[in-house]
């Protein structure tokens, strides 16, 4: 009697270019992800490129292949933190079913929309065969970064999703605060989010942290419209002078950095969660890139050792599920910041590119229906060990 042979999945590949050039890049990324049946390609892309050029040269390279992306405030590829770069994930179809859908117009998405929508999904995932859909799903987002829609259309995904993991990121474009885009069938989006359903037969581990420590210093929101995600007071002051005031610095010197390195925090339940501040406007107000609402207490942070921490992160999920053959990271712009000033960004670049992160630098991430800025969120997919 002949021994089963266990059975051998097709690897996830990656791809990136540093090519400014919509034509080169996408041949670039075509060569490398080239040689198996793709059941989707995600890529994520520097703010630079000519967005017309490379939809039109990413449509002619992927005809017939899924194919999904956003902007970015800088990449992470197989070589580490990149910038004005495109990079991509190419998912065999042996291992994964995934379904990708756009959801446009955020504001008229409805809670029967996107209940529609799941459930449409996940049919179609099943029809595949690849592996049952409980505890071998999760949900990616990639969203509008200045669409100011994220809570509300998170807290309707989740509400459908159920057990299933719901992670994902913010597109960006390079702190320019002008426009973030979301890229599906051929197209460059605005006020729009992709939603992905990944069905895999690899083991996976979704996973959000972050490496900010409370202070005793407390702020009270006393004035603010979380609507817009802006801050009018800090402790019945105008926002950016309070918190200039607690930092002890001239409140022109307030710039991303700053917020950056000396971050805000709110505490639900007995975890603390970073806010973080994305300018100072006009009126001497704060915008923030996550919602902010009246009598919060905001809690003055401080830094904890990142790079020890995410030592610690990829060593535990590789004995949990192994060493990963992949590492979907959406790593918040603020962290990357940081890392410059400390002068451990190559470091952090080095630790990335042995661990296989490809992922993005983000305006906000997205875990289990949360809204979160200054984590590091992503999911592990474990190797081919059937």
């Amino acid at each position: 009697m002949l021994a089963l042979q266990p059975k051998q999945y097709d690897g996830i590949k990656t791809a990136c270019s540093a090519s400014q050039d919509p034509e080169v890049a996408a041949q670039e990324l075509l060569q490398e992800l080239a040689g198996i049946e793709l059941s989707q390609v995600v890529f994520f892309c520097s703010n630079d490129f000519d967005f017309e050029a490379l939809a039109k040269a990413l449509g002619d390279c992927f005809s017939g292949v899924n194919l999904v992306g956003c902007t970015t405030a800088g990449e992470i590829s197989p070589l580490g933190y990149c910038s004005g770069s495109i990079t991509a994930i190419g998912f065999p179809a042996s291992s994964f079913a995934i379904q990708s859908a756009l959801m446009s117009d955020l504001a008229r998405f409805s809670f029967a929309d996107a209940q529609g929508l799941i459930h449409q999904m996940l049919d179609h995932c099943r029809e595949q065969q690849v592996a049952p859909i409980k505890g071998n799903t999760f949900a990616l987002t990639l969203l509008d970064g200045l669409s100011v829609e994220e809570e509300r259309l998170l807290r309707l995904l989740n509400a459908h999703l159920g057990s299933i993991p719901l992670l994902g990121g913010s597109a960006a474009d390079d702190m320019c605060h002008n426009k973030t885009h979301v890229y599906y069938d051929g197209r460059f989006h605005t006020n729009a989010a992709i939603l992905l359903l990944v069905n895999t037969a690899f083991d996976f581990e979704a996973f959000s942290i972050h490496h900010l420590l409370p202070t005793d210093d407390k702020l009270v929101v006393t004035n603010a419209d979380p609507l817009e995600r802006r801050v009018f007071e800090i402790n019945a002051e105008p926002a950016a002078l309070e918190y200039a005031r607690v930092l002890n610095i001239p409140l022109e010197t307030l710039n991303p950095q700053i917020f950056a390195l000396n971050p805000l925090s709110v505490k639900i339940g007995e975890r603390y969660y970073p806010r973080a501040i994305q300018k100072v406007n006009p009126d001497n107000s704060l915008s923030f890139y996550c919602a902010v609402d009246t009598g919060i207490v905001l809690t003055c942070s401080r830094s904890d050792d990142m790079l020890a921490q995410l030592d610690g992160l990829f060593d535990d999920i590789s004995q949990r599920i192994g060493t990963p053959q992949l590492i979907l990271g959406y790593d918040c712009i603020f962290r990357r910041l940081e890392l410059q000033h400390l002068g451990l960004l190559e470091t952090a670049s080095t630790m990335f590119a042995h661990h296989k992160v490809i992922g993005f630098n983000t305006y906000g991430e997205q875990f289990n229906g949360m809204h979160l800025n200054q984590t590091f969120t992503g999911v592990a997919l474990g190797g081919n060990d059937y």
